[in-house]
Parts: structure tokens; sequence; C-alpha cells
């Protein structure tokens, strides 16, 4: 039985004495690596997980994925045999071919840890020393070195070993993201070959024992195909081998979702409750719900889901004939945790001890940690300069959400270039993001050639005036190749592709602007402990007052382009309405005693201005208002 730690009411989730109770949460740090594009973190778990370190990597891009398993498995000796893209199931057996691979990568090296000697500052001792100081392995770790008996201390080594797990490698797939296909006779292809389930197939059809990271929105198709799979139920012992992360953005959503899966016998691990905009990538934001309002529901609410999700759960097994396992209290919770914009080791305790969360996310930090990611050089150089100023809430996604990106990229530079020459769009090589019917009975990418130029000839053929044409084109030509840029930064880094290839996207969280250089593993682990001192300055306003900042932001936005439309204006009100409640309960929260770095000051700073600033917003036309409250043009996404 894999060792397990319960969690505790106030200071983390490890507490003493060692539990042998499994529980949903299965995580040896206060913290996992997300999701970073479908390239950033696509060899993360290579690079981490024998360290104890759980990360995700997206399988969006299964032909990415296909060039980084041909890169890898030569240099550990393991067998690569190319699957052409004309295979019929193709995109399913690239995944999985990938995630086998990942997993023996990360085996050999776990494998070779654990026989490393202890206490000789090897690769082993630094497993141990980048565990949180109150993990029971870590204190055990640490009892080992005081004792002068040589076989006593054989024998601990030998079990404190045996207790050593690598980190998990997780898997996230975009439920939205699931275009339907044809086959090479023409003809559509059923269900099961769309892209989210092919991918979900890849991974479910892998020997991973792991957890699938479903994000940005519900499909029902997707969920309904996951019950085709026994990995993702529990076997006799109560185990399950593939478990289900649903990212969320509020209750009620983890709720909807998580019954959804129980009428099929299927549990929720862990909720993963993630900042509406404050966080990298696709930014999905909310009726204006703060994070700390959310927060203090799940809190509040948490033992509402496996109340309402067990019964279903259990009446599905005894529908199927199967004998629903006996296991402990704990197991049947689902964890909850957090992430999008977290800074300091202060805001982590927040989460932690405030908010009783089970761990966090750090992402952006992680970009500029090369031994966790995988960024080309110049992308890591612009990453590390970049100021408030250069990072920026961009329209140029082709699924028509939010982007959070960086100025100055490979693929801004590769996109203009083509703008100027006349030559707007992408050649659209890979089409997972393809959705738009408005000129094509099959759809086709917003970003693409095809689709920018029938749009603009469009917008030419209108009596709009010259400069609302010229803003409309502008608009059009925004949109980037995110299917294939987001993947070149690795291709570039592992000598796959040479630098002069180019055309790098990036979507780092604004966060990213307080970190100014790369940092060594040890460093950023160290930091997110408060185990030195802060990689930040203590300026950096805290993260609730980002969010406020970014919220308020997007109502300015959104004011401007609803042009007076009297549904948009309503809808926007009642954000309004959600962010004031939220600003209350970030103005208590600002007066309470600070955890450790927390710059609180900042929190009824950026209050006091945003409420003015909402104020203004809806007293004159958005256009004249700026971040300050005074007369001014927004330029957003500029």
């Amino acid at each position: 039985m894999p060792l397990i730690f319960n969690r505790p009411k106030k200071i983390g989730r490890f507490s003493e004495p060692i539990s042998d109770v499994k529980q949903m949460y299965q995580n040896q740090h206060n913290f996992h690596i997300p999701v970073m594009g479908t390239g950033h973190s696509v060899d993360t778990p290579i690079r981490v997980a024998h360290l104890g370190i759980d990360s995700v990597l997206s399988v969006v891009d299964d032909l990415l994925l296909e060039r980084i398993r041909k890169h890898y498995a030569p240099q550990y000796d393991l067998p690569y045999q190319n699957i052409p893209r004309s295979r019929e199931d193709g995109r399913a057996e690239r995944i999985t071919a990938y995630l086998e691979t990942a997993q023996q990568i990360v085996k050999q090296k776990f494998d070779q840890l654990k026989q490393s000697p202890l206490f000789e500052s090897s690769e082993k001792d630094r497993y141990f020393n980048m565990l949180p100081e109150a993990h029971p392995l870590k204190k055990m770790y640490q009892k080992i070195s005081t004792l002068s008996d040589a076989e006593a201390r054989k024998s601990l080594i030998e079990d404190l070993t045996a207790r050593m797990k690598p980190g998990s490698i997780d898997v996230n797939i975009m439920a939205k993201v699931d275009n339907l296909k044809s086959g090479t006779d023409g003809k559509p292809l059923s269900a099961e070959f769309s892209d989210a389930c092919a991918a979900l197939r890849g991974y479910a059809q892998s020997s991973l024992s792991s957890a699938l990271v479903l994000s940005a929105g519900f499909n029902p198709r997707l969920y309904n195909y996951i019950a085709e799979f026994k990995d993702f139920y529990r076997d006799s012992t109560g185990n399950i081998k593939k478990r289900i992360i649903l990212k969320v953005s509020d209750f009620r959503s983890a709720l909807i979702q998580g019954k959804y899966l129980a009428k099929k016998g299927l549990e929720v691990a862990e909720f993963r409750i993630e900042s509406g905009l404050n966080c990298g990538g696709h930014a999905f934001a909310s009726d204006g719900h703060l994070l700390p309002v959310l927060l203090q529901e799940f809190r509040d609410k948490r033992d509402q889901l496996a109340e309402n999700f067990l019964p279903m759960v259990k009446q599905f097994y005894e529908a199927q004939g199967w004998e629903y396992p006996e296991v402990s209290e704990d197991q049947l919770k689902p964890a909850i945790t957090v992430q999008g914009g977290l800074g300091t080791h202060g805001e982590m305790r927040r989460m932690l001890e405030a908010y009783e969360m089970d761990a966090t996310g750090w992402g952006s930090p992680f970009l500029l940690v090369p031994e966790a990611t995988c960024v080309d050089d110049p992308t890591t150089n612009l990453l590390a300069d970049a100021g408030e100023d250069d990072l920026y809430l961009s329209n140029v996604s082709p699924l028509g959400v939010p982007f959070n990106n960086v100025r100055n990229s490979g693929s801004d530079a590769y996109k203009h270039e083509r703008i100027e020459k006349g030559k707007p769009g992408s050649q659209c090589p890979k089409g997972y993001l393809v959705s738009n019917t408005e000129f094509t009975e099959e759809p086709i990418c917003t970003a693409s050639i095809q689709y920018q130029l029938l749009k603009i000839n469009q917008i030419e053929e209108t009596e709009m005036p010259a400069g609302k044409k010229e803003a409309q084109k502008q608009q059009v030509m925004e949109k980037s190749c995110l299917c294939d840029h987001l993947g070149n930064g690795a291709l570039i880094k592992l000598g796959i592709v040479k630098p002069t290839f180019g055309k790098q996207a990036i979507c780092p969280g604004p966060n990213i602007a307080w970190f100014d250089r790369t940092y060594s593993l040890d460093e950023m682990v160290d930091h997110i402990y408060g185990r030195r001192s802060s990689l930040v300055p203590q300026e950096r306003p805290h993260m609730f007052a980002k969010e406020i900042t970014m919220y308020v932001d997007y109502v300015e936005q959104q004011l401007q382009q609803s042009e007076g439309d009297e549904q948009a204006t309503s809808k926007l009100k009642k954000m309004r309405k959600n962010l004031e409640k939220g600003m209350d309960v970030c103005l208590e929260i600002s007066r309470s005693e600070a955890y450790g770095d927390e710059n609180l000051s900042s929190l009824e700073e950026t209050v006091i201005q945003q409420r003015e600033r909402l104020r203004l917003l809806f007293e004159e036309p958005a256009s004249l208002v700026s971040k300050n409250g005074k007369a001014n043009q927004l330029a957003y996404a500029q």
C-alpha cells in the first residue's frame, strides 16, 4: 500500500504520525507544476518527476509529442518507430506512445536516484531536501542524518528508500478543443475519433497511474466516453489507477460537473480552482467572482461535494453489479487545490491555512526554471526582461477566449512580418482549433490565411467608415497560430529545429513580471516554501490585488465593445456587483495579519483605486477612463 499522508487542519497537509490511509490526493509537495501551453511543460515530468514533483503536460498536439518522443527515445535506449500522420487512430497511438516513453524515462531516472548514496550531496539527498519541512519523510531523513549507529542507520535508510515515490505524470485535455475528424475518404469519423476523445483514449490506453486534468469547459461527449475505461473506477482494493481532476471556476460548476460524472460512477479526485484572469494561457473570466470569495465557498462547503457524489457513485456500481470497495472517509473526499498568480510563500500559506486548500499550483515562475520547463533561450530572455506593461491579456487565440501573452515574442514578429507583406494568417498546419463556419461548410481556423482573407474582403465591402474598417481588420489579423507556435519553443530548446525557425508563442501569467532571471529548481522550490530570501521584491502587488485590477481592465474593455448594448451592459453591472462584494472581502483580508511576505498594503490600495475606477466606468464613457480613473483612451491588447 503506498504511503499517503492525512490532510491537516491548519499548517499544510502533512502531520505525524505517518499514516497508511490512502487518500484521493497523493502529492508529496504542497505545490504542483500546471500545464503550460502545448510545449513548455511537454517534458516537465521527464525533468522533475524523479525528484517527487507532480506536473501536468498537454496532449493537444500529438504531432509535437511524436517529435519529442523521437528526440528522447534514443537518449534512454528506448525503441522508437514512427507513427505516421495518416494512421487511422494515429492521434491516440502517438499520445499513448509518448506517455509510455515519458514513464519509462522517469522510471529509469527514479530507480537510479534510489540507488544513490545518502548524505553525499546526491540527487537522492536533493529529493528529500526539496520536501516540505513538515513532511514525515523529510523528518525521517533529518533524523537519520544525526545517527551514529551504522546498522540502525542502514536499516532506516532502506525503509526510507522504500517509501520514496516519483512525481505524477498528469495529463491535461482541453475539453472544448474537440474537433470532429474525417477519414481518408473524406467522410466524418465516429465520435470517438474527435480530438478530445482520441486524446482521452491515448491516455486511457497508457499504463500510467496518474491524473487526467480536464479544463476549458464541460463536454458531455468526452465525459461520457471516460466511462468506457475501467482505469477510472475503483479496483477491489479501493484504488483508482487514473484519477480525474477538474479545473473549475466556481463551486456551482464543481457541483454540476461532479454530479454528471458521479451518475456514471466516476469520482473526482480533485477540484483545481484557477483565477479567471490572473493565470497563464487562456483566461476564462468569471462573472466577477474574485478568487478569495470562491475559496471561502469551497472551504465552507467542501463536505457537500462528497455527500452529493457518493450516493450516485454507489448507485452506479450497484446497477453494474460491481461491489463498491470499503475505503476510508478521507479517501472519499475530493481534494481542493488552487492556482493562478501565486508568487510568494506567504500567499501560499494563506491558501493552505486560511482557506484549507490541499495544495497550490505554481505555473509561470517555472517558465524561468530551465530544469523544469522547455523554453528556448530567446523567449527565456524575453520573459526575464518583461515588465508589467509587456504582459497583457490578448485576443490572439482562435478560440475567441482572452489569452495571457507577452509582447515581442517570435510568434508576434512572424505574424507582423506576414501582415506587412500583405499575407496575413497561417497555413494552419495542424488544425486543432478549427471552429469557424462563417464562410465555409467545413470548420476553419480564424488564424488561417483562408479565414482572414475572406473576412478582410467582407470588411472591405462594407460601407462603414475607413477608421472602423481598419480597426476591424486589425482584430482579424491579431489571431495567431497557437496550435503550432506554442510548441516551437520546445523544439528549438531541444535542438530539433534551428533557432532561426522562430515563431515561438508563450503564455505566461502577469505574475512573471516580478521574476527577472533564470532560477535553479532548488531556488524556486525553496522560494515556494519560504526557505530562502524571496525571489520577488517587496513591492510586488498581492495576487488578489492583481486579480482585481485585471477584472476592472476586463470590465472596461467589455464596456467599450458593448457600445451601449443593454443586455451586455446589464451583464457587466452584475459583474460589477460581484466585484464590489469581492473587494469587501479583500479589504477585510488587507486588515488582517499577513502571512510572512504577503504585501497586504497593496491589497487595500488596489481596492480603493479600482473601486473608484469602477464607479467612473459606469458613470462616464468607458473609453475616457484609465486605470487611475483619469481621462485616457484604453490601449487594450495593442
